[in-house]
């Protein structure tokens, strides 16, 4: 008899339900089942390891809450299968009717969820290897820097308009690998720099507090654990299993964090092609038309996965397209590369591809379209072509 385990994760707790068949009337089952719930300690993870279920199933809350129960789980030979969100919300509330949502209907949703869909591996979140789930890490650790940064710089700039105007706008940069940027490391009197010696010499300003020396030395130490990552992500992505997704990259001028951000939601590609490891296509009747219609059904998950699938909501005689879905750090990635690479004629990249993007953003502009609109809509091109240059090469490689 199987053991099925739904756990609903939370800050520092889980609530579980424990199932060796699906119950004939959930709703009622609710009342009467009895939940367990364990704290995120010792005592509660040995308690939850001693329910001794052959199968969890958790929602992929973050890489902060699940992390814990999920490991300690799978080493304890416990098969873990995760259940997105949207997809639990809309099984608990049209196929179980459970009351409205709390942690015990969500675990009893997910022990249920196995029954119905165990079968089509498609209804899962798809598990990623280790190497996988570290880039991932990197990569959302990165993004943390970054925002971390950002009101530090903005306040130091801000303060330097009045203590040292000559440098509080100027940009800067690490250009040595192993170095912190020249301008914060002399401000938090880490570096030395005989230029901006001779400025703050002869400066307007009323002098460099100890406050900004302290954000400045704050930066530095924030620059070197980023570098630090930076080298860390550069091996994982030296995996050999990367070489032909890199290569592609490389063709569409990806740098190194956008290329770790794509690889961390699309490997393998595999994952979104059908079982003959072919693009999903599949004929449907189009909506207005009536009339045979393909949908490339492994193209759009591979855009949704990108953060860059539109999606047509209508209502009455309103209609219209938004961007629902996704990995949201992949979406501002992916808008960031439109805006570098492929906008600014003299950094656009210098193949067919980058010609191709070009000239249709340079048309769409030139209609008069609302520039936001013009770089979602070649991201989400660029994602097409991303897509089927890939299957191309991967092709190749088997």
């Amino acid at each position: 008899m199987i053991k099925i385990l739904g756990l609903d994760v939370s800050k520092s707790s889980v609530s579980a339900c424990l199932l060796t068949e699906k119950p004939n009337s959930p709703r009622q089952f609710y009342y009467e089942c009895h939940f367990y719930r364990f704290s995120a300690n010792s005592a509660g993870i040995n308690k939850l390891l001693e329910l001794n279920a052959d199968i969890a199933l958790m929602e992929p809350t973050g890489s902060n809450y699940s992390k814990l129960w999920g490991t300690h789980l799978a080493r304890a030979g416990v098969e873990v299968r995760l259940v997105g969100h949207k997809e639990l919300r809309s099984y608990r509330h049209h196929h179980l009717a459970l009351p409205d949502k709390d942690d015990d209907a969500d675990a009893l949703a997910l022990a249920c969820y196995y029954f119905d869909y165990h079968a089509d591996l498609r209804r899962f979140v798809q598990v990623r290897d280790l190497t996988i789930v570290r880039v991932r890490e990197l990569v959302l650790r990165l993004a943390h820097l970054n925002r971390v940064q950002s009101p530090i710089i903005n306040r130091i700039r801000q303060d330097l308009a009045w203590q040292f105007p000559e440098v509080a706008l100027i940009r800067s940069k690490r250009l040595d690998a192993g170095e912190v940027p020249l301008l914060w490391g002399w401000l938090a009197e880490e570096r030395k720099s005989t230029r901006y010696d001779r400025l703050y010499q002869n400066t307007a300003g009323l002098g460099i507090t100890d406050t900004v020396r302290n954000h400045a030395k704050r930066l530095c130490h924030l620059q070197r654990e980023e570098l630090a990552i930076e080298r860390e992500l550069s091996q994982w992505l030296s995996d050999t299993r990367f070489k032909p997704y890199c290569e592609v990259f490389r063709s569409f001028g990806f740098g190194d964090r956008l290329t770790a951000i794509v690889i961390s939601q699309i490997y393998p590609l595999s994952g979104f092609l059908g079982e003959d490891g072919k693009p999903e296509v599949r004929i449907r009747q189009g909506r207005n038309s009536k009339k045979p219609t393909k949908r490339h059904m492994s193209l759009r998950r591979f855009q949704k996965a990108l953060g860059v699938a539109p999606s047509l909501e209508a209502s009455g005689d309103m209609k219209k397209t938004k961007v629902v879905g996704g990995s949201d750090l992949c979406r501002i990635a992916m808008w960031q590369w439109v805006f570098t690479r492929i906008e600014p004629r003299r950094n656009r990249v210098k193949n067919e591809i980058g010609k191709f993007l070009g000239e249709k953003l340079d048309t769409e502009k030139a209609a008069g379209r609302p520039i936001k609109l013009v770089r979602m809509k070649i991201a989400a091109i660029g994602a097409r072509l991303l897509f089927r240059e890939l299957v191309k090469a991967l092709s190749v490689e088997l």
